[in-house]
């Protein structure tokens, strides 16, 4: 499978520049290492950009609001918006210029949540901020500004799958109550047991060896086929909200992505299932040096307008 040429110089000048693989790291070096790399892509200007601290039972979640100049003084959708880094790495900076991007291609007010990492808070940690920062925004869409009945949640690698799961944990505790999910090639089945995580296992940015780090830091006393982190192995995947699912064709996580993807459409969900050829993990992130990144981009922000119109 080739290579798109925008990836291969980047993955080159990444070969030419690189320390220690991420899984050779201590969890706070490979925050500091990933911190350096997301800060290639420049954010675009949006109309407002608040930072919050969410009151949860016992402590505050940091998010930051993006408010775009079409969301601003209108009742406006929502994408609550969770970041990627294998549940281990990341922060609102790290999200910070896709979580802008999508506001400004939505429409919605983008709130994107700054959750409890592993491994010092490992599973389900992370969901349950993330639950706890979208019933804040429903009990709060006045001050907002959001309408509580278009909402959609949304993440990257690890943060798809704390979208994906989120998805389910309020189908079971509310009921239908989310219009949208936007997956980009998300985890979703911690066995690593598809046959893309050995195919592109090395070579592509992210490897099989890495995985299986972010993996263990984060399922702490879990079984990896537990739903809350593995929805693919959810008994019962109906009743959920339509979605978009991502994904890159060099990607380790490519097969689990689409799997899910095949799996919500026998459920009945309404599924757009989009693989990017020649792409690596990571590659929406990159939008600043790849046209595919900033052609994911501008189709999830058209899928949100169109789902939360």
């Amino acid at each position: 499978m080739s290579v798109h040429p925008q990836v291969k110089q980047l993955l080159d000048a990444l070969a030419q520049a690189a320390g220690p693989p991420l899984d050779q790291l201590s969890p706070a070096e490979a925050r500091q290492a990933y911190k350096l790399l997301s800060a290639m892509d420049q954010g675009e200007e949006v109309s407002r950009v608040d930072d919050r601290a969410l009151p949860a039972v016992d402590r505050d979640i940091p998010v930051r609001v993006y408010t775009p100049a079409a969301a601003d003084g209108v009742d406006a959708p929502l994408l609550l918006w969770i970041h990627g880094g294998g549940w281990v790495l990341g922060d609102l900076d790290t999200a910070d210029a896709t979580a802008r991007a999508l506001a400004n291609r939505s429409g919605a007010v983008v709130v994107s949540v700054d959750y409890r990492l592993a491994p010092e808070h490992p599973a389900p940690a992370a969901l349950d901020d993330c639950a706890a920062a979208l019933s804040w925004c429903l009990e709060n869409a006045e001050l907002l500004g959001i309408d509580a009945a278009r909402v959609a949640v949304g993440g990257d690698s690890a943060g798809g799958n704390l979208a994906a799961a989120l998805c389910l944990r309020e189908r079971d505790e509310f009921g239908p109550q989310l219009a949208f999910q936007l997956l980009v090639y998300p985890v979703t089945d911690c066995t690593m047991s598809h046959p893309s995580i050995e195919e592109n296992g090395e070579g592509y940015f992210l490897t099989s060896a890495t995985m299986r780090w972010f993996i263990d830091h984060y399922l702490g006393d879990l079984d990896p086929k537990d739903p809350s982190v593995s929805p693919l192995h959810a008994s019962d995947l109906s009743g959920l909200p339509p979605a978009l699912v991502i994904t890159a064709s060099l990607d380790p996580l490519r097969d689990e992505g689409e799997a899910y993807a095949a799996a919500l459409r026998e459920a009945g969900t309404p599924v757009e299932l989009v693989r990017y050829d020649g792409m690596i993990h990571g590659f929406v992130g990159m939008a600043a040096l790849l046209d595919d990144g900033r052609e994911a981009l501008d189709r999830a922000g058209a899928a949100l307008r169109s789902a939360l119109a």
